[in-house]
Formats: C-alpha cells, structure tokens, sequence
C-alpha cells in the first residue's frame, strides 16, 4: 500500500485576481506558499493552519497569473509536527535499516512545485525526499494513517498498533468502544464508570490521544489521587505515546502540553488561583466520586476550571446515594438531570430507590458509560489463593508476647489509641521481621518514647533470636515454586533482609521501593520481566505499575488496610493478565496478624469477593474511622483471645451486612 495524499488540491486558477485554492488537511500544519526561483518576483506567506477539514489560502500579491490561464509555478511547504515514537506499519522494503526502529520528535516536510492546479497526490508523486532522510515519507505515511475511512472510526488505535504490538497491549472492545461513543457521540463529557479493574486509565487516555491526533486538544489536565500519579505517568507513556509533564511545582501548571497533577495539591493555595487564570481542551478527573459533594473544595475547583471537555473518572458513581450521580452529572453537563429538586421528585423514592430507573438510565446513557465484569465477554483469569500459617519458635513467641504485655499496659495507662501507635507498630514489625523491630526499638529508645531499660531488655531479647520461622518458611516456598514472584512487605528493614537472603542463596531478587525515581522503577521493573526471579516490593514501591507478566503473589506480612491487600494482588490480576494468579499469604499463628486475616479471609471472605466490592463497602460510614482503628480497638479492648474472636465477629457482621446492602442496590438498579 502506498502512501496517501498528504493533503488535496482543487479548484481552478482565476484568469484575474489572486491564485486561490483549498487546502484540506486532519492535522495541525504550518503551510508556506513562495514563488518558485523561475517564477516573477513575490513575498514569502507562511500561516499556521489550525486543524482541517477545509481551509481557503490566498496567494499573496506577489503570485500573479499569468497570461493564457496558467499558473505562476508555485513551491509548497507542509511542515506537521511528528510526535516522536515507533514507526506506523510501512511496506519492508521502504524502511531503510536505521529507521526500524523508531523515528525522532521534531517536525518533517514536504517540498513540492505546483505549476498548475491539480491534486496535491501529484505533487507529491513529484516531491524530491528532504535530505535529512524519512521525514517526507514518515509524515506522508503517518497522515495516511490517520485519514478516516468510515464515520466514527477512531484514529488512535492505527497510530498505536505497532507500539501496542511492542508493549503487549490488547484493547477490549469495550474500551474502543468506550472511546468511540465518547468522541463520536457525547460530545467529550462523560464519567466513564466501569467497575475497578476494567481499564479506564487506557479509556480516558485513548481518548486523550484520539483528540490530540485529531488535533482537537492542545493543553490537557489530568487531576489525580497523588498514589496514582505514577500510573497515570506509566500508562500514557508505555501504552500511548504520551509525554505528561508531571506538576511538581506551582508554575507547572502553565505549561503546554499534557498536565499530569494531584487534585489535593490543586485545591490548595497557590495552585488553585494559577489553575483558575489557565484555560484547557480537555479535563480528566480520576477518582471522581471524590467530587460528589458540591459542598467541597475539589468538587468546587473541578466545576470552577475553564475547559472545552472533562473526563470524570470512577468506579463507583454511587456510594451512599442517588443524589451523588445526580451532582456528578450535573458537574459533566448542569441541567441534564433537572435541578435537585426536580431530580428528587421524578427520579427518587428514597436516597437508594431510584423512581423511573428506565427513564433515569436513559437520561444517564448520555453522560455516564459503565461497563461490569459480569458485562465484559473477557473474564479474569482464576485467582488462587493459600494461607501459610508458620509456628512461631519459642523465642519468637516469648519476644511477642513480651512486646504484647508492653502494649496492653500502654493502653491502660494511656486510655487512647493515639499515644499507642508506635507500641501497635512495634508489635506488627516483629511478626513481620527482628530487623524491622529492632529498628523500631532502636529509635524509640533514641526519642525517649520508651524507657531505656525496656527498649534495651527487648532489643537483647530480639538479638537472642536464633532463627526466623516466617524467612524459613518463605525460602522454603520461593524454593519449590517455578516462575516469577512479585514479593511483597511493609517494612524496608524487612526488604532489606529479604534481598540479602534471596541473593545469598543465588536467587535474583531485586528491590523495589517508594525512594526509586520514576526511570529508576521503570527500569528494574524491565529487569524483573526479563531476568529476574523475585521482586521483593513496599506497597509504596508497587503503586502505579502493572505486572501482568508475572502471576504469582507473596504477601510477606499483611497491610492492615484491606484496599492495599487488594492492590497489592491487583498489580498482575487484572486485565491482559492470561494464566491463573496464585497468592499466597504468610502469618505467624496467634498474632496480629493472624487475627486480621482470620478478619479479612475467613470472615468476609476478602480475596473471593468482586473486586471493587470491598472498596464501595468500606467508603461508606459503616465504621466511625478506618477498618484498620477498628480492628485495633477490638485489639487492644479484648479481655482474652475468645473475647478478641467474638469481637472481630462482630465487626465482620456490619461489612457483611453492607455487602448485603449494596446488592440489594444492585438488584434495584441492576445496570448502575
């Protein structure tokens, strides 16, 4: 297939007057018309030409007719900025050796004579290749791809097939779909809703691209969770050829291009009066049921931003009610659903039973897009999951409940579970490993937290340790087990001793953490996917990369927050993940931990439950503060181990309940 027209030529030269044509070009280009060196004299002309379809050029005065109908050779420039990246599909042959594998940023020409008024093909048939290489055939080529064929068809996915081809990314139909209608038909105002786990990043972001290959979005403004910043940052340079400019100081929101920022920093002073003067094409929101109080600050700054187009993203558009699908849609487009009161009165019984669900699921058809894992044709892989519970050594065990009495007395004394935290921190360090206790003690002795003969009696009885049952028993697993394993711990001291341990017995282990910069991580994540064996991560460290082509997970010790569970298992049980994922989970029998997985697995059945359940469950107010400060309370409250028990029980029945609460939800709005 040869290359298309850059561009088509048509019309007629005036016998008098001016040499008038049209240009009709679907990118951004500068164009320059000059004489050519055998034509009369003339002035340059050089107009930067905004995006198509048709654009009507003028000659200047210095292009004049000529007598018998004939044009004034002509020589035409087309200058289309190139975006840096992987070569579009070309035929073998018209690749030289040096351009396979990419091509530069910066821009290519075309440099063709017209002498008469004809289809600019022909001039590009007679155009001589500009001496610096490809750049002609590149741009030609390039454009060809991205002419559209049929109405509605996207661009985005021809310009990317190679590089998706690279980096292993297969689109569901969902998400082209998803961008399609977006684009096509909703006018780039959407909340894109599809339960976690579905791929709205690559939605929102093929939408990003779609509209800057189109030309239709210069200055984009992502506002993000700060957790998240890194995989934002991650996906739209890997997956679409993206360059973000990640705000790190307040003047960064000036700039051009595509924005990448936290939505608390924003909110904020200086950045929020900056962000207020600047004007964008399009704004994307993630995490977007954070805006559904109209009464906050980041509900009241996303509505406050200038823009052409918004993005909301969010995987739960309804957590506590209808009245927050009602705000957030109004945000999107104000007036879609009536005022508040109207929208009471037609569409609510109560604040969870919609009236007219037909008619408000139309309504909501033309802002919100959601897509449930029961919907998607592609289902997860199966995931496995396996417990390891260790018996501790006597030692350990002596240490523990040592460190145990030390935070029961704590308690009483103190009456509160804030002055108790380091004590609580202590004791989940030391079943996770000595060293991170050790640490802990080291310093709590240095800062006065703890009297100095306590830390010292303790930190001699955690040196007296012989030897560690959970390292043991964790050695052990990695031994016998084949393949790849993304390792996961809380504590650096931990991680520490976990990569001295791995590489002494010749096992590649590679660290990662919160500290790496962003090349940093990308880089030993490369190195993990090629060579490696063990990735030994922080929760810090994982945030915001995919590791799907790794399928087995080791939770070293627990976080106490379920969600971080859960993300933890996310980072390769997702979408494009292709075998079974194995967990396994290792607690040392009758501690801390032991209890919060007996909470977490036993009780409400965490790792089976649909992903994002969980998520829209503990958002509510079923607790008065975190799950993890009410397992603490039953902690540090319980008279004995079956008092303990009995309370974990009771605090899994309100989850439970909640559950059941959300699916009745479900079954009133079956398809929200």
């Amino acid at each position: 297939m040869a290359p298309g027209p850059l561009a088509r030529l048509s019309g007629q030269w005036p016998r008098t007057g001016r040499p008038m044509f049209w240009l009709m070009i679907r990118h951004k280009a500068r164009a320059s018309f000059r004489p050519s060196p055998t034509s009369p004299s003339g002035i340059p002309f050089q107009r930067l030409l905004p995006a198509g379809p048709d654009l009507g050029v003028a000659c200047p005065a210095g292009g004049h007719p000529t007598r018998g109908g004939s044009a004034v050779p002509l020589e035409l420039t087309v200058t289309v900025p190139i975006l840096g990246g992987s070569l579009p599909p070309l035929p073998p042959r018209a690749v030289p050796e040096r351009w396979t594998d990419g091509y530069p940023a910066g821009e290519a020409s075309l440099h063709g004579s017209i002498s008469r008024a004809a289809p600019l093909a022909r001039a590009v048939g007679r155009a001589r290749p500009d001496p610096a290489g490809l750049d002609w055939f590149l741009l030609a080529w390039r454009l060809h791809l991205l002419e559209p064929t049929d109405r509605g068809e996207l661009l985005a996915p021809k310009v990317l097939a190679q590089r998706w081809q690279q980096v292993g990314v297969i689109p569901y139909p969902h998400q082209l779909e998803t961008a399609r209608r977006v684009v096509e038909e909703l006018d780039g105002r959407a909340i894109l809703a599809d339960e976690v786990g579905l791929g709205k990043t690559l939605e929102a972001g093929l939408i990003l691209k779609e509209y800057l290959l189109r030309g239709q979005v210069e200055r984009a403004l992502i506002l993000v969770p700060p957790s998240l910043i890194l995989q934002w940052d991650h996906e739209l340079r890997e997956k679409l050829e993206i360059d973000p400019v990640i705000q790190r100081h307040p003047s960064d929101w000036e700039r051009s291009g595509v924005i990448l920022g936290s939505l608390d920093l924003a909110k904020r002073s200086p950045h929020r009066e900056i962000l207020l003067e600047q004007t964008f094409d399009l704004l994307i929101v993630d995490e977007a049921h954070k805006l559904k109080n109209p009464r906050t600050q980041n509900h009241q700054l996303v509505r406050a931003i200038p823009r052409t187009y918004t993005l909301l993203v969010t995987a739960t558009p309804v957590q506590n009610g209808l009245e927050e699908l009602f705000h957030l849609t109004t945000l999107l487009r104000p007036g879609q659903l009536g005022t508040y009161r109207t929208f009471q009165a037609a569409f609510m019984i109560d604040r969870h039973t919609p009236r007219a669900p037909e008619e408000l699921r139309r309504l909501l058809g033309r802002v919100m897009i959601r897509h449930r894992h029961r919907d998607v044709a592609q289902r997860l892989p199966e995931r496995r999951v396996e417990t390891l519970l260790v018996e501790p050594t006597p030692e350990e065990r002596a240490l523990y409940e040592a460190v145990t009495r030390l935070v029961q007395e704590g308690y009483r004394r103190v009456g509160n579970l804030g002055g108790m935290l380091p004590l609580i921190t202590l004791q989940r360090e030391l079943v996770s490993s000595v060293e991170a206790a050790c640490a802990t003690l080291a310093k709590m002795r240095s800062e006065g937290t703890l009297d100095r003969a306590t830390a010292d009696q303790l930190l001699e009885q955690a040196r007296a340790v012989p030897r560690q049952s959970k390292l043991e028993r964790c050695l052990e697993l990695i031994r016998q087990t084949e393949g790849q394993i993304l390792l996961f711990t809380e504590y650096r001291a931990t991680q520490q001793l976990l990569i001295q341990r791995l590489q002494a017995e010749g096992i590649a282990a590679l660290p990662f953490d919160g500290s790496l910069s962003t090349s940093r991580k990308a880089y030993v994540r490369e190195v993990f996917r090629r060579a490696g064996r063990v990735l030994v991560s922080t929760d810090s460290g994982a945030e915001g990369l995919n590791f799907q082509f790794c399928h087995q997970v080791l939770h070293y010790d627990l976080p106490w927050n379920p969600m971080r569970l859960e993300q933890r298992i996310g980072r390769v049980h997702r979408l494009g993940q292709t075998r079974p994922v194995q967990v396994w989970t290792l607690a040392v029998r009758d501690t801390v931990e032991a209890y919060m997985l007996y909470l977490l697995h036993q009780k409400i059945r965490l790792f089976e439950a649909v992903i994002g359940d969980l998520e829209t469950i503990l958002a509510g107010h079923v607790f008065q503060g975190s799950l993890e400060a009410a397992f603490t309370r039953a902690l540090v409250d319980a008279r004995d181990e079956a008092d303990l028990l009995a309370r974990l029980d009771a605090l899994a029945d309100q989850i439970l309940a909640e559950r059941r609460r959300l699916e009745r939800s479900r079954e009133r709005i079956p398809w929200l």
